[in-house]
């Protein structure tokens, strides 16, 4: 327990101070109850940045989530040729795209089955690679 305490705790500070965000400060603005990217999947820690999340999860239920991790995307065009790419698919009810950390957002209803394959081969039609695939259900 101890240990995933810390995690969560290395975590939102690392994803603060990356944002020269003053987390304490932050803290106080607003209360992380309920918030998600603390949250370990897989004995991995959510490398998001967490205010993006945070408001990408807004308003998601009975969905399931798929953190995407992408090497090579350097540009806003390959952000937006991953997000034209999975806003065609009809099983996708919304996307999000973090150029800075090379992280995807898919969200999709409950009931999909989500097939890192074919993530990765959409991912790899725009010219990026898909490295890791993370799935919250909420």
């Amino acid at each position: 327990m101890n240990k995933i305490v810390l995690t969560s705790i290395f975590l939102t500070a690392s994803i603060w101070a990356d944002h020269g965000h003053n987390h304490a400060m932050e803290m106080e603005a607003h209360s992380h109850e309920g918030h998600l990217h603390d949250t370990l999947v897989d004995g991995k820690a959510l490398e998001v940045d967490a205010v993006r999340f945070d408001n990408f999860m807004a308003g998601l239920t009975d969905s399931q989530v798929a953190i995407v991790s992408v090497n090579g995307m350097v540009c806003d065009f390959c952000a937006r040729g991953i997000e034209k790419t999975f806003k065609k698919d009809k099983a996708v009810t919304k996307i999000d795209v973090d150029l800075n950390r090379g992280k995807v957002l898919i969200a999709y209803g409950s009931s999909t089955t989500i097939d890192f394959d074919d993530i990765k081969k959409k991912i790899l039609a725009n010219g990026q690679n898909a490295t890791d695939l993370q799935i919250l259900t909420i």
